[in-house]
């Protein structure tokens, strides 16, 4: 067994892709997104509606995410409930920086400052 995997990273394992499977899936919007540093499944944060990074390390036991926001490289790991160092992980590093934040534009209802305010 690699270091990598014992570490919950895999710094080859590429992005699934530029915004949160789930959302895309479903037709829903994030606020921000993460990756899964071991599998590189993007998601959407904690502070999107659906939660879907979270929810892909509890389904899989994945136990590392990275932030996929440009200008942004911080790992979290769930396990401690910290922020860790981690290695640079295979490109892209970020969803492009021309997609709307939140996201995708299409998709954003124009009071969604209100519908994320209403979850909390």
């Amino acid at each position: 067994m690699s270091t990598a995997r014992i570490d919950g990273i895999d710094p080859a394992a590429a992005p699934s892709g530029t915004g949160c499977e789930e959302c895309g899936e479903t037709g829903s919007w994030w606020l921000h997104l993460r990756r899964c540093a071991e599998c590189g499944h993007v998601g959407c944060c904690d502070d999107s509606l659906n939660t879907h990074a979270t929810k892909h390390a509890q389904s899989t036991g994945h136990p590392i995410i990275q932030s996929f926001e440009p200008g942004e490289d911080w790992f979290y790991d769930y396990r401690t409930q910290a922020f860790v160092d981690g290695p640079r992980l295979a490109p892209p590093e970020s969803h492009p920086t021309t997609q709307s934040v939140p996201g995708p534009a299409d998709r954003v209802p124009r009071d969604w400052e209100r519908r994320l305010e209403e979850r909390g």
